[in-house]
């Protein structure tokens, strides 16, 4: 009883905040990032200075799979583009915990703004089996893409080459379809990874240069130990930038909490199958 009422409260609530979204009901009308998302559908992609608030940051590749999206009016967009970060939320804490965790302020904080962190957070915990789902990261804010060193440090080839190939056939497919946009962007990512960080809003003021290799680190450590849950910790932490929001991606260690056989090193998996000597 007490699982379906917080369910059914969380589920309520969503719809709430949905359809305020829909009806622009003002002060959550507004949406930074999915806005930015939502401007793509006149085709200049990088017309907005890389800093300023409603700045396309990510490669043509996400904006052309949000073509279709974009061509709704701004409320509708921006709706669908909610109600998707509420589904995929509720569905990583689960019935029991996505209506407390909205008092962790960086969920809710992302639910509003509109980022892909919880489309991140997703993608990490589906990646262990599907690992073409790492090409969400690496073809938007790419280096979370660091990640991928858990197949790498596990010498798990098939799975690391899934993630690589699917990413560079959709970017492939991509180019072919927006050359300029594709020589523009990554003009863009060489300019700004020595530029000096200029914008607004709470954010970890630690370099990049300085928190790419502990995510490194990190997630080769865990991949070797067999600890997921370094994966999105590693990934929050090889962010660009490292916004309050970000931390939304911490909300996939509630389903890489649970150890399953599956989960355990094959080692201790051989020990705890072989017969105990009398």
């Amino acid at each position: 009883m007490r699982d379906r009422l917080l369910r059914d409260a969380f589920v309520i609530l969503a719809i709430a905040f949905v359809a305020l979204r829909l009806l622009q009901v003002p002060p959550w009308a507004d949406s930074v990032d999915a806005f930015a998302y939502w401007t793509t559908r006149d085709g200049s992609l990088y017309s907005t200075e890389t800093g300023r608030i409603g700045s396309y940051l990510y490669s043509p590749a996400f904006a052309q799979v949000l073509a279709p999206l974009t061509w709704l009016p701004l409320a509708a967009f921006v709706a669908v583009w909610t109600a998707l970060n509420l589904a995929v939320y509720g569905l990583l804490a689960g019935s029991r915990l996505a209506l407390v965790l909205l008092l962790f302020v960086p969920i809710p904080f992302e639910i509003v703004s509109g980022n892909v962190h919880l489309l991140y957070a997703a993608a990490i915990v589906v990646g262990f089996r599907w690992p073409a789902t790492w090409a969400l990261m690496l073809l938007t804010k790419v280096t979370p893409g660091i990640g991928l060193i858990w197949f790498l440090v596990r010498r798990e080839w098939r799975p690391l080459a899934i993630a690589v190939g699917a990413t560079a056939l959709i970017a492939g497919v991509s180019y072919v379809l927006a050359p300029i946009d594709w020589a523009t962007w990554i003009a863009n990512l060489r300019r700004d990874a020595t530029a000096p960080l200029e914008t607004t809003g709470w954010y970890l003021p630690v370099p990049l240069l300085v928190r790419l290799p502990l995510a490194a680190l990190l997630v080769a450590w865990g991949g070797l130990t067999d600890r997921r849950w370094t994966v999105p910790v590693a990934a929050t932490l090889a962010l660009p930038v490292v916004w309050l929001n970000s931390l939304a991606i911490l909300v996939a260690l509630l389903p890489l909490r649970v150890t399953t056989p599956a989960d355990v090193p094959a080692p201790a998996r051989a020990r705890a199958s072989s017969p105990v000597a009398p």
